[in-house]
């Protein structure tokens, strides 16, 4: 069985056009809705209009009622692990408990570098990743956390409510580090998104997702218990469409995320690709 999201591009889109897409991800019958989380626009010209990434989720929470929504992915480096926690809980809230937690390493110097944020090094980055994990999960299941870690330190923290799932919402992780990122996915994740560029071979995917399979049996986890994602750009072709789905579900991913593309706009985009749902589930 396979689940199909939508992400539709966040960048340089009004909130109008937000509003729709939500609308049709929610009333077509998609999994899931997803946004990102960056403070600038991404590709070679960063400038321009992008909204907050969290602070969608929220409106998306109110202005949907069936479909899940998340972030792929939060930069674990854009907020303490406390402060987090209680963004995310607020939204599993405000959604009735329909929240994925995306969370990735992190890391933007562009970005870092105009609000005076120090850039960590990767191992730094995938330390501060683990421990995170580590912390979310104290806080939403834990009437109270200390925890003095190499890098936070909580004392008598407390962090209610609680989500509305239980014992904690889904955590998709996204990271591609073969050494240590992917030894966090063995750890902590429920979901693995493949963090390697859209468009990706797929022998490529395969590859990083027997590498997760090592970490899983160093770490006394059976490979199984984590869903592996994967998001790709969805061409405007149907035929097309059809058989890049089935070629990343026959590699074995069960969480396809689809990034319409190939028509004038992205609402256009994104109606096109709820006609093709169906016959996108197919596939599985």
């Amino acid at each position: 069985m396979i689940t199909v999201g939508l992400k539709p591009p966040q960048q340089h889109i009004g909130i109008a056009d937000l509003r729709e897409i939500w609308a049709i991800a929610d009333d077509a019958g998609f999994d899931g809705c997803w946004v990102f989380d960056h403070l600038a626009p991404m590709g070679p010209r960063r400038t321009g209009d992008v909204f907050d990434g969290w602070s969608l989720l929220a409106a998306m929470a109110e202005a949907t009622r069936r479909v899940r929504i998340g972030c792929l992915v939060s930069g674990n480096t854009n907020r303490h692990p406390g402060t987090f926690a209680k963004i995310a809980a607020t939204v599993d809230h405000l959604s009735g408990g329909r929240l994925d937690v995306g969370l990735g390493a992190g890391g933007d110097t562009l970005t870092d570098a105009m609000m005076g944020t120090p850039t960590p090094s990767p191992v730094e980055r995938v330390e501060r990743l683990a421990e995170t994990c580590e912390i979310l999960e104290l806080l939403w299941t834990r009437p109270e956390t200390t925890h003095h870690g190499r890098h936070y330190t909580l004392t008598g923290a407390i962090s209610d409510p609680k989500p509305v799932q239980r014992p904690k919402p889904p955590l998709w992780l996204g990271s591609s580090g073969e050494k240590r990122g992917l030894r966090v996915v063995a750890e902590h994740a429920d979901v693995w998104l493949n963090a390697a560029l859209p468009g990706t071979e797929i022998a490529e995917l395969q590859r990083l997702s027997r590498v997760l399979d090592t970490h899983c049996a160093a770490a006394g986890r059976d490979p199984a218990t984590i869903r592996r994602a994967v998001q790709f750009r969805l061409p405007s072709d149907p035929d097309s469409a059809l058989r890049l789905a089935r070629s990343h579900a026959e590699a074995g991913f069960t969480e396809l995320v689809l990034m319409p593309t190939g028509h004038d706009d992205v609402v256009t985009a994104s109606e096109a690709a709820a006609k093709l749902l169906p016959r996108l589930r197919d596939v599985g």
